[in-house]
């Protein structure tokens, strides 16, 4: 990772679009943002669709595991009423020019797929590794990516235990740790980074609390407001 400080829009712009959507992603772009954030399921048919719930019934007018639906049925849905549930692929060909996509394994055996994915990016169509950031709170998936022995950049976001997950990321020779924004002091910032780690903290929307931790020196905000980054 290059830039001095990350603003990540949380599933796209999720604050003005409904998440994790291509429109999303794009409304991100247009407010500046300089990564993007999405979350991964493997559908029935095996393809990576981005979506964040394990199930369909909150943002889409169907119901079940998007685990067990094909992705012809999953683009037979709306989200919100009115956005298609895109693809990873989808999504990769809506960004232009944004440094970094982080993809966070949602699903279950979403990390091999991930993988390969950005893999055939990186050798096939131009992209960089250092465009691609894996992350996720399962650390089996986490695990699972590194056992490849790809150079894929990996980041541990955590909402318990930060000593943990540091420990973890140390293992998994990670980039950055991802904690949740309350837990974070500005000790707990420079000790992450003492031990070569990027802090990227989530999802703050709120300008007091954005100004706060860039004051400890974090080197990444999520927000569903890239723009109040």
């Amino acid at each position: 990772m290059s830039l001095d400080f990350f603003e990540i829009g949380h599933r796209g712009a999720a604050g003005y679009i409904a998440e994790n959507t291509v429109e999303s992603v794009k409304k991100a772009m247009e407010l500046g943002a300089t990564g993007i954030e999405v979350d991964v399921h493997v559908c029935a048919s095996g393809e990576l669709v981005v979506f964040h719930d394990f199930t369909l019934d909150r943002v889409t007018n169907g119901t079940g595991e998007i685990a067990k639906k094909t992705l012809s049925e999953l683009k037979q849905l709306k989200v919100l009423g009115e956005f298609e549930i895109p693809t990873l692929e989808e999504v990769v060909l809506a960004l232009d020019g944004v440094p970094l996509l982080n993809i966070e394994l949602k699903g279950q055996n979403t990390a091999k797929p991930v993988a390969r994915f950005v893999e055939r990016h990186v050798e096939k169509k131009g992209w960089a590794w250092r465009d691609f950031l894996v992350s996720s709170f399962q650390k089996s998936l986490l695990e699972q990516v590194y056992a490849t022995h790809l150079p894929i950049m990996l980041g541990v976001l955590t909402d318990t235990d930060l000593e943990e997950a540091l420990g973890f990321a140390q293992r998994i020779q990670a980039v950055s740790v991802h904690p949740d924004y309350t837990m974070l002091t500005q000790e707990h910032v420079k000790n992450i980074q003492s031990n070569n780690m990027q802090v990227i903290t989530y999802t703050i929307n709120d300008k007091v609390h954005i100004e706060r931790l860039k004051a400890y020196g974090v080197d990444g905000i999520i927000s569903d407001f890239p723009d109040r980054l």
